[in-house]
């Protein structure tokens, strides 16, 4: 009766305190009622972030005429009457007078006029609204595309620019202008919409709202004119407007606007650490754990789901104790976990060192409203000393539901202890079935405890007698930390009940016996299991958790290491090395990554090949891949006879390209943690050949509109620049023709020199677009010889005489000026194009300087006169192609001559520059550089 008391007492003290390991110590590093000082920071930052910034509302609707511009104006009257400063950006009417009565009283922002093909457009002013910086202005059409000659390309671009301004801005968008729905809807309604909005611009709105009207009530105000003009509105009603197409928009529009919601719910619990759940959705979280029930509770949280129209989440906890599960379980695992994403649920896994309590901390954080989870699996005695899973979410898991799915009787001779195993055989994953069992591996695990408590026995043995029976239990004891710190919990749990058994057999009397003579030692071997336990379970904890920091820094790195060189990367094929390199170094495994041709074939890169990379993958099976955006190969259910793996690289549903992975061991690829990792690689894979691909695009763009802009420029100045000489050619050439026996000699002569002078003209500036077009592709090759300067500028001055008569030239060249290392016929042209500049800009005899400096290193050569000067702000624009000061008719040209000479001048590895003389005029300068020193002239004789 005595023993079993004390056996009882034993129990109750073993699960007081496994009780106090379990749930004590974990609760404390993850305080659910303490907000993470992380997050508290970025809260902080996104706060002032958010001060400066203007505040965004989209009015937001399923289709046009739902009446989102009229909520938009009423909105803005509500505010102006509150005294507030409201101003109308752009709003678009479409001759609706309910609209436009709204914007009575309201300050309208002039348009900014822009003329396209003979057409006159009216676009948003943002310098006019940026200089006008109201509190609070309204633009229309969100999604609207800027006319060429705006600022930017997209109207929410500079909405964005109005935001960072600091001013609130009132918009207004349709379902369909989203750029993630954009394909949907064009399946849903056969017509695809061209303008778009990223969705991260709706994301980071600051209100949404929804303006809703019912299909019947749309298409009675199509139908009546107030959306369209009444031929226009009869096509719409026959093609986007039809009313399954309205309602699917709708369901649209209302499920996005309950996203965003839900949300901005999410975003105030978070911010104000309020981890109780909030029953204002469904969300259902399936945990599973290695057992028969994983796939049922799979399949039944799919069911559920459905049933509700509700998201729904499939978890697994690895514990330190799962951890130490057996590649067959694992892999089972991994099986049920790829039956739910093809399912169409979220996977999540998380590692904690308690189940019951990472389940309710995620939970909170997803605001959770419903758990689904098998039974408990433990019973009696096992239950009682090491309680249950759902024991502990029904008594903590406060406001959230819990389903529990009942396990199906076992059949006669059935094994239901290991119940994982049959799950693995029953339908394995194809290329996993042949593992390397680690049970010898274990098992030397339990012959260390046996030999290690021998050990601890040999020194106990040696000290009894000289130490206290304390000092011998620490012996044994330390046994149990190695054991713990080596081998984990099993072997270490072994050692515990061995030491004590030893220590009671030899060092309590009566000796080589298990009875106690004295009641206290029943207390002190009950003590040291006890103790032996805590101390076993704890290094057993902190060492399986250690692994797995160890583990999770290790991928932390790899992440890092990875991301630092794409960031790195400025081609699409620097990104690919990086990426072959580093998938190589984490899996072990050659790999290549296929991107599509023109024609949407894949095909092998070109180019020098990488050491890392793969030279045997099967492009059937990739193209495959590419067209449905699907893993396949080695070890999926998708053409699993393939040697290799095959991933999609996508983003945004966009496929860009095709990982093809040979592995060399398929757990490494297909773990959980290690398929995250994969996973995260090939995100960081797209995202950074998007922003490569993204910037090229930009540049390529860019380089467009320059030529367009050069191409408009060069017309606008040709067209104006012929058509004056030619005009006069031919008025001389035809007086000549018609009237030559009427006209005198002189006036024949005068109209033959009007003749020479206009075409002489043309000449020259044909001449010019054609040394610009050579210079520009470098297509002149120069001659370099060694000429004094003096030459070359009297050289100039002899070919200018005619033109420089009635104006003082003055040459101001210091003695022993070196030589220049030049192409003279260029330098003369850089001078001619300068002194004709001169002429053309400053008053008639008006004097004009040319001097020169030299230093060591450099020539410098100025040309001066005592004009007008550059306005300010405009010196390095005289350099630019087709750029002119004054466009009036009286002067020529097309603005080449200076950018002709700064091609001149950097060819020469010089420089050029144009700045005001303090004594009123301008001065161009250009520098030669003295490369080596000029050649030694001897003396003439």
């Amino acid at each position: 009766m005595l023993e079993c008391l004390v056996f009882t007492d034993f129990l109750r003290f073993f699960r007081v305190n496994y009780k106090i390991l379990e749930l004590t110590l974990p609760s404390f590093n993850m305080n659910n009622e303490r907000p993470d000082p992380d997050q508290l920071l970025a809260r902080v930052e996104r706060d002032q972030a958010r001060a400066s910034r203007g505040r965004l509302k989209i009015f937001f609707g399923a289709a046009a005429g739902v009446g989102k511009t009229y909520a938009m104006l009423l909105a803005a009257r509500e505010r102006r009457a509150e005294n507030i400063d409201v101003i109308v950006g752009l709003v678009e009417t479409h001759g609706r007078k309910e609209t436009a009565g709204l914007l009575e009283g309201l300050e309208v922002l002039p348009p900014k006029l822009i003329e396209y093909r003979r057409t006159t457009l009216r676009e948003f002013d943002l310098d006019a609204a940026l200089k006008r910086k109201p509190s609070i202005i309204l633009v229309d059409e969100l999604a609207h595309t800027n006319a060429q000659g705006c600022r930017h390309p997209k109207r929410w671009q500079d909405i964005e620019e109005l935001l960072d301004a600091g001013i609130d801005v009132y918009t207004a968008l349709n379902v369909q202008h989203l750029e993630s729905l954009n394909d949907d809807i064009g399946q849903i309604s056969g017509i695809r919409v061209w303008e778009t909005v990223p969705d991260t611009v709706f994301e980071q709105a600051n209100e949404i709202e929804l303006v809703d009207l019912p299909p019947d009530e749309l298409l009675d105000r199509l139908k009546d004119g107030k959306v369209y003009l009444p031929q226009q509105a009869q096509e719409a009603i026959k093609n986007f407007f039809r009313k399954g197409n309205l309602i699917a928009l709708r369901e649209l529009a209302l499920r996005q606007t309950a996203n965003r919601v839900d949300a901005q719910m999410l975003d105030y619990r978070e911010d104000n650490a309020i981890r109780e759940v909030w029953q204002v959705s469904e969300r259902i979280l399936v945990c599973i754990a290695p057992n028969h029930l994983a796939e049922r509770l799979v399949r039944a949280g799919k069911r559920f789901a459905t049933s509700l129209r509700a998201e729904w989440i499939v978890l697994y906890v690895e514990t330190p104790e799962l951890q130490r599960l057996s590649a067959e379980q694992r892999d089972a695992v991994l099986r049920i976990l790829r039956l739910a994403e093809q399912l169409g649920a979220e996977t999540v896994t998380l590692s904690a060192p308690n189940m019951s309590t990472a389940i309710i901390n995620y939970s909170n954080d997803r605001n959770v409203t419903k758990i689904v989870m098998g039974k408990p699996t433990r019973r009696g005695l096992r239950r009682l000393l090491l309680g249950s899973v759902v024991d502990m979410l029904i008594s903590n898991a406060h406001n959230i539901n819990l389903y529990l799915l009942g396990s199906p009787r076992p059949e006669k001779g059935g094994n239901m202890d290991k119940p994982e195993l049959s799950l693995y055989r029953k339908n394995p994953l194809p290329g996993l079935s042949e593992r390397f069992s680690s049970q010898k591996k274990r098992s030397m695990g339990y012959v260390w405890a046996v030999i290690v408590t021998v050990a601890s026995t040999a020194v106990a043995r040696l000290m009894f007698g000289r130490f206290e029976l304390a000092n011998l239990i620490m012996v044994f004891l330390l046994g149990v930390v190695f054991i713990a710190t080596r081998f984990g919990r099993g072997p270490s749990v072994v050692a515990s009940f061995l030491g004590v058994a030893i220590f009671d057999l030899l060092f309590v009397e009566p000796y080589l016996s298990f009875s106690v003579s004295d009641g206290q030692y029943i207390v002190t071997l009950l003590a040291m299991l006890t103790v032996a336990m805590l101390i076993s379970s704890l290094t057993a904890n902190m060492r399986s958790q250690a692994k797995v920091a160890g583990h999770r820094e290790r991928r932390a790195t790899v992440l890092y290491a990875m991301s630092r060189d794409l960031t790195a990367s400025q081609s699409e094929d620097e990104i690919v090395r990086t990426a072959v390199h580093h998938l190589y170094s984490e899996f072990a495994s050659p790999n290549v990554i296929l991107f599509p041709d023109a024609n949407g074939r894949i095909v092998y890169p070109s180019g020098r090949a990488i050491a890392e990379s793969l030279h045997a993958a099967d492009l059937s099976v990739a193209q495959w891949v590419m067209d449905h955006n699907e893993i396949a190969g080695q070890g999926t259910h998708t053409l699993p006879g393939a040697q290799a793996i095959y991933f999609p690289l996508s983003i945004k549903e966009t496929t860009l390209g095709v990982l093809v992975l040979l592995p060399v061991n398929l757990r490494r690829v297909f773990l959980p943690e290690q398929q995250k990792l994969l996973e995260t690689f090939l995100a960081q894979i797209a995202q950074a050949i998007t922003r490569v691909r993204l910037t090229e695009q930009a540049r390529k763009t860019q380089v467009e509109m320059e030529a367009e802009r050069l191409r408009n420029s060069l017309l606008s100045s040709i067209s104006h620049d012929l058509r004056t000489p030619l005009a006069t050619i031919v008025g001389s050439a035809s007086t000549l023709v018609e009237e030559d026996k009427i006209l005198k000699a002189e006036d024949k002569l005068e109209l033959s020199r009007a003749i020479y002078d206009e075409a002489q003209r043309m000449s020259t500036l044909v001449n010019n677009i054609l040394d610009m077009a050579r210079l520009d592709a470098g297509a002149i090759e120069m001659n370099k010889q060694w000429y004094p300067l003096e030459e070359i500028i009297g050289t100039v001055l002899t070919r200018m005489k005619k033109r420089l008569e009635g104006r003082l030239v003055s040459v101001k060249l210091p003695s022993g000026i070196p030589m220049i290392y030049v192409d003279a016929v260029m330098i003369e042209q850089v001078l001619i194009n300068l002194l004709e500049n001169i002429l053309r800009y400053t008053p008639d005899k008006s004097p004009v300087e040319i001097m020169a400096e030299a230093s060591s290193f450099t020539v410098e050569i100025s040309v001066a006169d005592q004009g007008p000067g550059i306005p300010k702000g405009l010196e390095n624009n005289l350099f630019e192609k087709f750029y002119r000061v004054r466009h009036e008719a009286a002067q020529s040209g097309v603005g080449l001559g200076l950018a002709i000479c700064k091609a001149i001048i950097e060819a020469h590895g010089g420089s050029i520059q144009a700045q005001n003389r303090p004594t009123g005029g301008a001065v161009f300068s250009f520098m030669i550089p003295l490369d080596h020193a000029p050649p030694v002239m001897g003396q003439e004789e």
